[in-house]
């Protein structure tokens, strides 16, 4: 029989991104014993840079995972490589212990789950080879580096007009292709007359390139339309696996694009003791907005921490008193 060492921590952080690291790194200058779970697969690895994010502008995703790494590690946090296979509360109900893909078995008394999102896109031939390059969705991480381009949008749902009409602010140069998108109203049809953008019908086919570079889109009636950069509205699906596995509830996004889960204003989940971050809890957050929830969250765990040291502190100090 092989023997199964168990690690135990103050916390466990299931998620290396900028949410994960940012709550690990507030928990180890609180001087918390804290490890980071990071099965290596980020969400924005096609991108060429992180943008918005102030003083990191354009910095490439794994450099700023590698700068965010050996700040956790300067103050003792650990970091395994390997992703979370299993998450069950303890046999003893103090905490959790989670087994990663490798075998091993780590304990916390809290867990913090930030495992982000999956893109789920559009079911159009060619349009998956581009994503993250010249296939986009947000303007704001985006939208510069296709500025003054040509620019198609993929209409699939009744946001494709606003999408459009945003995107008109980084280029006159806007084709809205109506795929599956409704009809737009006649009020619609007026908006986008007046920006200079014009509505496309018919099914897109396929998104093609050369090069790994976006030539156009061909639609239903063999028409190329000739794109520099294509937007689409990917729905979000929230990684949920090991919240689920632990008993908390996934609700559908009000707007409509995916699948989230719901927390408190500081990040506390329907199970106790059991807390979340970045895109897993908040579908549209840039890194830098789920750097700062992990830091907002990562204190919010700490001072969970801080009460049960100070009930069992107290719990010590009346016995102490009672056997006198």
């Amino acid at each position: 029989m092989t023997n199964t060492t168990t690690f135990h921590y103050d916390a466990i952080i299931i998620g290396g991104g900028a949410a994960g690291l940012s709550a690990a790194l507030a928990l180890g200058r609180a001087r918390r014993s804290v490890l980071v779970l990071d099965a290596g697969k980020p969400r924005n690895a096609p991108a060429s840079g992180v943008h918005n994010f102030l003083t990191r502008d354009g910095t490439p995703p794994a450099e700023l995972t590698r700068l965010g790494r050996a700040e956790v590690e300067s103050y003792g946090g650990v970091i395994v490589s390997d992703a979370a296979a299993t998450a069950t509360a303890t046999q003893t109900g103090n905490g959790f212990a989670v087994t990663t893909a490798g075998g091993e078995v780590f304990e916390g008394r809290r867990l913090l789950v930030a495992t982000g999102l999956t893109d789920e896109l559009p079911n159009v031939p060619g349009l998956r080879e581009h994503w993250g390059t010249s296939v986009l969705h947000c303007p704001y991480c985006h939208g510069w580096e296709v500025r003054d381009r040509a620019i198609g949008i993929l209409g699939t749902g009744p946001k494709s007009v606003h999408q459009a009409l945003l995107f008109r602010q980084w280029s006159e140069r806007i084709t809205l292709f109506l795929h599956t998108a409704p009809q737009p109203s006649d009020d619609e049809l007026e908006q986008l007359a007046a920006r200079g953008i014009a509505a496309v019908d018919g099914a897109a086919v396929s998104v093609e390139g050369s090069g790994g570079r976006l030539n156009g889109i061909r639609l239903e009636d063999g028409t190329m339309h000739a794109v520099d950069a294509l937007v689409i509205a990917p729905n979000f699906i929230a990684n949920t696996d090991l919240l689920e596995q632990l008993g908390v509830d996934v609700q559908p996004h009000p707007m409509g694009v995916g699948s989230f889960v719901e927390t408190d204003p500081m990040g506390a989940t329907s199970v106790p003791g059991v807390y979340a971050a970045g895109n897993v809890t908040d579908l549209m957050a840039q890194v830098v907005t789920s750097a700062a929830e992990g830091l907002r969250v990562g204190a919010a765990l700490n001072a969970d921490l801080m009460q049960e040291d100070t009930r069992d502190a107290v719990a010590v100090y009346r016995q102490r008193l009672a056997s006198r």
